[in-house]
């Protein structure tokens, strides 16, 4: 199969279950793809948005066709379908089908706080 002529963009967020998902197909296929981090450049998440038309994530185009809210496993599937991947029995190396975890989210928020001021954590007395 010739993945060089896969054109493949995933709208992804930097700490999501589903879309680190997304990450492993790609991996597990040895699949090239351009990725835009919707979280880290708001300008990815507009694009996304006027692309599939709607604001969940993650979204995947290949070849044009745009997937929108869509996992790991579905987008394997989809490619299957679509005769652009040979099914492959290889165990991906992470889940393809869940949400996030608690360490990706305290993630998530360990990096939301450092962008506000060094990760500091201020207390309000009330």
């Amino acid at each position: 199969m010739a993945n060089e002529s896969l054109q493949i963009t995933a709208y992804l967020k930097t700490y999501c279950g589903w879309s680190e998902g997304v990450r492993a197909i790609f991996r597990k296929y040895d699949l090239a793809y351009e990725e835009k981090d919707i979280i880290q450049n708001p300008a990815f998440r507009w694009e996304m948005e006027q692309k599939s038309g709607q604001p969940l994530s993650p979204c995947v185009e290949i070849n044009g066709q745009m997937l929108a809210d869509i996992s790991g496993e579905e987008v394997e599937r989809w490619m299957i379908d679509q005769g652009l991947l040979t099914a492959s029995d290889a165990e991906p190396d992470a889940p393809i089908d869940s949400a996030c975890t608690d360490a990706q989210h305290a993630a998530m928020a360990a990096a939301a706080i450092q962008g506000q001021g060094g990760g500091a954590i201020r207390f309000v007395d009330n």
